[in-house]
């Protein structure tokens, strides 16, 4: 198994978790961008979320609202904060397994603004 984030569900590769369940795990990242700024996975491989799958909905809705959950458990909710996820190589994506950032604790730059 060569993929990183497999390997952090799998407990072989440390990281700082925030939330755990049977479907997601909640980490920090290792080179934040922002104050706060945490990753969310599924547990199960899905390498982008172009390669999700109808049977993946449950897991996917599931993403979402733990990155409500650990937003707003890192004092994010008042101030806001920002989900993105990458999906393919020109997109950014380095990390070949679905998983959204959730990005805060300061303002961010508006997206798309080259000021």
């Amino acid at each position: 198994m060569s993929c990183l984030f497999c390997k952090i569900v799998e407990g072989s590769i440390p990281s700082r978790k925030v939330y755990e369940d049977e479907q997601v795990v909640a980490f920090h990242d290792i080179q934040p961008q922002a104050p706060v700024h945490l990753l969310v996975i599924p547990k199960k491989h899905i390498a982008s979320l172009n390669d999700a799958e109808a049977e993946d909905a449950e897991v996917l809705g599931r993403l979402q609202l733990v990155a409500q959950q650990v937003a707003r458990e890192a004092g994010l909710s008042e101030s806001g904060y920002r989900v993105v996820t990458n999906s393919g190589k020109d997109a950014g994506q380095i990390v070949f397994h679905i998983h959204y950032h959730v990005l805060g604790g300061e303002k961010l730059a508006l997206l798309g603004n080259k000021e």
